[in-house]
């Protein structure tokens, strides 16, 4: 017998953790705007297994994220306001993805003008760009979300069976539902719902803890740099990138209707912080949030930076 095979298996086991591939959960959806999580794996250093994790709403994710369970997530530039707002620990490293949105009414419902929808049920998901883009649609036509309209809480992926069964009269949702109800005939495209004089086209983010910056930067970085090796690869095969995103269970014709209102982002500069600050005050003009976050521990841009350098980097030496 060996004798020293029992002393090497046992050094194997005590260093079984250290062996072992490194794991890092993220959060996203399944949504062709959302979708470089899917491919981080590719773009991070090997060894690491980046396992995703689906959920249907912003609010869910960052209760993972906030629990310990993820250790990056997506949510909306909207909800990061939100949560700052409550003082909760989260901080915005990367943009996600612009446009996407759309209001959507019954073909069949008789709206014209965001005027007709006075008296109309209207679906929406709290906490998310849709919302606010909603509110403010309606407050700029002079309509109250209290007062004239009834606002419906629908998930994004249940909002076109209540649109075509008549239990809502409109949606503000993001794609691919609006060309969805398009190509399936019971919904009809009243309006793109962006304001470049304001808050322009800014939607998503990507959402770290501030725990998570203090003690892993490092992971930080390396997961913002898979993000955006993961947008700019997608942007340049967009075939490739609807192909991925029609396993949602979304038709490659109706994600290539979507495209021109769909945009996949991951830098953040001077222009985003404006907007999301312009953000935060129509949420604050609303009555969404009471006060305005602190806008320097929200939005951490060091990450991007240090991304775009290294990009800038590998690029001048692959010349």
């Amino acid at each position: 017998m060996n004798i020293f095979l029992p002393v090497f298996l046992l050094v194997v086991a005590l260093n079984a953790p250290f062996l072992q591939a490194q794991e890092i959960k993220v959060g996203t959806w399944k949504t062709p705007q959302t979708i470089q999580p899917f491919f981080y794996e590719r773009f991070y250093p090997s060894g690491t297994k980046i396992s995703v994790f689906a959920f249907t709403n912003p609010a869910d994710q960052k209760s993972a994220l906030l629990a310990g369970d993820l250790d990056m997530c997506e949510t909306t530039v909207a909800h990061a306001i939100q949560s700052a707002v409550q003082g909760e620990p989260v901080v915005l490293v990367a943009s996600l993805c612009n446009k996407c949105s759309a209001l959507v009414v019954r073909r069949d419902g008789g709206v014209e003008s965001v005027a007709d929808l006075r008296g109309k049920k209207i679906g929406y998901v709290p906490g998310t760009m849709h919302e606010i883009l909603l509110r403010e649609v309606l407050a700029r036509h002079g309509l109250s979300p209290r007062e004239d309209v009834v606002l419906v809480r629908v998930d994004f992926f249940d909002m076109g069976t209540a649109l075509a069964a008549g239990n809502i009269d409109a949606f503000l949702s993001g794609e691919p539902f609006p060309s969805i109800a398009v190509e399936k005939g019971y919904g009809r495209i009243l309006a793109y719902p962006y304001f470049d004089e304001s808050i322009g086209t800014i939607n998503g983010g990507v959402l770290v803890r501030r725990q998570t910056i203090q003690k892993e930067p490092e992971k930080v970085f390396q997961l913002v740099l898979s993000h955006a090796r993961a947008t700019r690869y997608l942007r340049e095969q967009p075939g490739e990138w609807l192909k991925k995103a029609s396993d949602f269970g979304v038709s490659v014709g109706v994600l290539e209707r979507a495209l021109p209102n769909m945009e996949l982002a991951w830098e953040m500069d001077e222009a985003f912080v404006a907007k999301a600050r312009a953000l935060g005050e129509r949420m604050l003009a609303l009555g969404l949030i009471e006060r305005l976050p602190d806008y320097d521990r929200l939005l951490d841009l060091s990450f991007v930076r240090r991304v775009q350098g290294e990009l800038r980097l590998q690029e001048s030496g692959s010349r």
